[in-house]
C-alpha cells in the first residue's frame, strides 16, 4: 500500500514539473512573438518618426503592457501597437502643423 502512494506521488510530482515546463515554454513563445512583433514595428515606423523614436518606443511599451492585460497578449498586441503608433504620427504631424502656422518672433510694430 504504501509503495503504491509513493508510485502516485511520484507520479504527480512528474506531472505537476511537466505541466511547469509547459507553461514556461509557453509563456517564452508569447514573450519571443511580442517581441518579434514589437522590433518589427518599431523598425517599420522608424522612418515615419526619426525625431520622436522615444515616444514611438513609449508608445510600444505602452502598448504591450494593455497587451498583457488580456488572456491572448500575442494577438492584441500587433493591432493595438499599430493604433498606438498611428496615433503618435498623427500627433507628429500636427506638431509640424502648429510650427509651421506659429511664427517664431512676432513682427516689429
Amino acid at each position: 500500500m504504501k509503495l503504491e502512494q509513493t508510485n502516485e506521488n511520484n507520479d504527480n510530482v512528474g506531472q505537476v514539473r511537466a505541466f511547469g515546463k509547459a507553461c514556461a515554454a509557453s509563456c517564452q513563445k508569447v514573450l519571443a512573438q511580442i517581441a518579434a512583433a514589437k522590433e518589427a514595428i518599431l523598425a517599420e515606423s522608424r522612418e515615419a518618426l526619426r525625431s520622436q523614436e522615444r515616444l514611438l518606443r513609449q508608445a510600444l511599451n505602452e502598448a504591450e503592457a494593455v497587451a498583457w492585460q488580456t488572456m491572448y497578449p500575442h494577438l492584441v498586441f500587433p493591432t493595438l501597437a499599430a493604433e498606438k503608433v498611428q496615433a503618435v504620427i498623427a500627433w507628429e504631424a500636427r506638431q509640424q502643423s502648429v510650427r509651421r502656422a506659429t511664427p517664431v518672433f512676432a513682427p516689429a510694430a
